[in-house]
């Protein structure tokens, strides 16, 4: 699927759902800082974090993004110290 649709000129980025496993024990502060080292440099790839959810007993983190592709999304979260498990293009959302 395509990550890119022009709409009336503009361009519209796709959604991603990314997972993160084996994350036992995180606490808010520690899900607050990840989400905050990757807005830190999400502009450099056109990537816009926009929310992120942690699971600390069962390790699982989930993070909402929307950008060019699942690639620019994953090359954020190398560069920010965590590497996502799966990324999902998620073309509808209600």
């Amino acid at each position: 699927m395509k990550a890119f649709a022009t709409i009336q000129g503009s361009v519209a980025m796709a959604e991603f759902m990314d997972v993160h496993n084996h994350m036992q024990g995180l606490s808010a502060e520690d899900l607050k800082a990840a989400h905050a080292a990757d807005l830190a440099i999400q502009d450099e790839e056109n990537v816009q974090f926009k929310k992120a959810w942690a699971d600390p007993e069962s390790g699982k983190i989930f993070c909402l993004s929307e950008g060019p592709s699942k690639e620019a999304v994953q090359r954020v979260h190398e560069r920010a110290g965590h590497l996502a498990d799966e990324i999902y293009e998620v073309p509808l959302v209600v």
